[in-house]
């Protein structure tokens, strides 16, 4: 399993609307990024991610789920873009804020800190377990 971090402005799509769409999730659309629609194109179903609100609130408020590999994204008939689906699986009790993650030296080389505008972003395992840690989350799937 590989995980992952979507970055949203919750005021264009929040984790709560996400939540709202239940089991059948949503296509992860409108990103025209090479480097974010590559992490896309690596992603497998069942991998995780966090759902991070930007701009308003900079935390991590959930975890969601891929639940399509990349596909078209159907929001522009350019082929070069796809998208993958996502699903909320849980919320996150304590969400750790972006001053939170950038004070903690286990997490200073996170994508996050070091490529804040990207917003499609690998996490690794031991930042997974560490930001769940921080948010009061059982990092196990």
């Amino acid at each position: 399993m590989n995980y992952w971090l979507f970055k949203s402005e919750p005021f264009k799509f929040s984790f709560e609307q996400l939540k709202a769409l239940g089991r059948k999730g949503t296509q992860w659309d409108g990103v025209r990024n090479y480097a974010a629609r590559n992490n896309m194109k690596a992603m497998k179903v069942g991998d995780l991610g966090f759902f991070y609100h930007s701009n308003e609130g900079l935390d991590i408020v959930g975890i969601a789920e891929v639940c399509a590999e990349a596909h078209h994204d159907t929001t522009t008939d350019d082929p070069r873009w796809e998208c993958v689906d996502i699903r909320a699986v849980r919320d996150v009790p304590t969400p750790p804020t972006l001053a939170d993650i950038k004070a903690n030296p286990k997490l200073e080389e996170m994508a996050l800190v070091r490529l804040g505008r990207l917003s499609v972003q690998p996490v690794t395992r031991q930042e997974w377990e560490e930001v769940c840690r921080m948010g009061g989350v059982d990092p196990a799937p």
